[in-house]
């Protein structure tokens, strides 16, 4: 028998993970801010529930928020990324196949066991995330990727009225289609709003009617995407898991700047900043590239003066290095720079990307042997003791960047900087 699809989906994972080592936050209304500290992107069930929408500007709701008594914080994404990294090690464990989709959603194949079984499992998979992480879980399970979709949105709504802790399989013929009879055409995953509004013009409203449309009227408006989702939704796995990363075309790296930045050295240090952490990521990846592009721009709301320019250029040979990055970067600053200017957010992207393995790209090139083993020591540094622990001087002291981004409220990194446990006093 085929395995089926399972959809794991962490809870208001930001908050969630805040609420990890913080105890006090667990019965209080919680959000979390975007960079700079400038809008909520995410909200604990407290929020939601008052009406604060997601992504809404924090300056439109401080005063409702005080009045609530909620907490907000700047957002962690040392943290996030380490607890998302811890629970898709425990899935890992439980899966025949995992797809990582986000930082709070994965993939599974588990094996075709009875209806019964499938709910038992999950609800061990929930328990086991929760004891060892603490962070709580949802899983939705069905014969296909698009059906364990659905199946993970009905957790969340039983749920929310008391039914079950979260998890839920789908229910074979004629269960499953009173299921989708009840979700609405717009709700289903890879339908879009322009698709959405050609199947109301023809008077389908659920998932159920969708599915049971004729194969070529669905091809025919909604190309074989639209089709495949039909299939899916009628049982008919078409959307593999994807285990391996797709050749990745482009690496881009920016920040906002907490406060508008000035001066040209402040630029380069920026630039220099991201060159080296895409160039971490290349290494992450087993990548190289040769092409260079860099972005300044001003903020394009507000006062003026606005000013917004890029350039591109290429190194001379592929590389994972930092330090060739680095200095392109600085070198394609210099034509478009302009004086006078408040920037607001600069940034790199790497294009010319291939996998690294041994290519002779100059018949005169030296041996970069030394640079390589050099480089190769300071990532072991900094995996050992965390990121940013050695980088290159054009970066800067992490002391005086006057260019980062303002995060008043962050938490502590409590799983990746010694200096920032928690301490116990007894």
């Amino acid at each position: 028998m085929n395995p089926v699809y399972a959809l794991i989906d962490c809870e208001n994972f930001y908050v969630s993970c805040e609420r990890v080592f913080d105890p006090s936050l667990r019965k209080m209304p919680l959000a979390v801010l975007s960079n700079n500290d400038g809008c909520i992107i995410a909200r604990s069930e407290r929020l939601k529930e008052e009406g604060v929408p997601m992504g809404a500007p924090l300056f439109k709701w401080d005063e409702e928020l005080e009045e609530m008594g909620a907490e907000v914080l700047s957002s962690n994404y040392t943290l996030y990324g380490d607890m998302s990294r811890r629970v898709h090690s425990i899935l890992g464990e439980e899966a025949l196949q995992l797809e990582r989709y986000s930082i709070d959603e994965a993939f599974l194949t588990l094996p075709a066991l009875k209806r019964e079984n499938l709910q038992r499992l999950a609800d061990r998979i929930r328990r086991k995330i929760l004891r060892q992480v603490g962070v709580p879980i949802r899983v939705g399970i069905g014969p296909t990727k698009t059906l364990a979709k659905i199946a993970d949105e009905n957790a969340k709504a039983r749920k929310r009225v008391g039914w079950g802790q979260g998890t839920y399989v789908c229910p074979p013929e004629p269960e499953l289609e009173e299921l989708l009879e009840r979700v609405p055409v717009g709700d289903i995953w890879g339908i879009g709003s322009a698709y959405e509004e050609t199947l109301h013009e023809k008077g389908v409203a659920s998932a159920a009617e969708f599915r049971a449309l004729p194969d070529p009227w669905i091809r025919t408006e909604m190309t074989v995407v639209g089709l495949r989702t039909a299939w899916e939704l009628r049982g008919r796995s078409c959307l593999d898991l994807e285990l391996v990363r797709p050749d990745r075309k482009t690496l881009v790296r920016s920040r906002s700047f907490g406060e508008r930045v000035h001066s040209k050295e402040n630029l380069r240090e920026a630039l220099a900043k991201h060159s080296q952490r895409a160039a971490e990521k290349l290494r992450e990846e087993d990548l190289v590239a040769r092409g260079l592009e860099v972005f300044i721009t001003t903020k394009r709301f507000g006062d003026g003066p606005y000013y917004s320019n890029g350039v591109a250029g290429a190194l001379g040979a592929h590389t994972a290095r930092g330090a060739p990055f680095v200095a392109a970067s600085r070198r394609l600053l210099e034509p478009i720079y302009r004086g006078g200017y408040g920037y607001k957010k600069a940034g790199v992207c790497l294009y010319d990307i291939r996998p690294s393995r041994p290519h002779q790209e100059s018949l005169f090139g030296r041996d970069r042997k030394e640079d390589e083993d050099l480089t190769a020591a300071v990532d072991r540094v900094n995996q050992a003791y965390g990121k940013g622990t050695i980088g290159l001087a054009a970066t800067g002291l992490p002391s005086e960047r006057a260019w980062t981004m303002s995060r008043q409220k962050r938490s502590p990194r409590y799983t990746t900087r010694w200096d920032e446990l928690p301490v116990a006093r007894a």
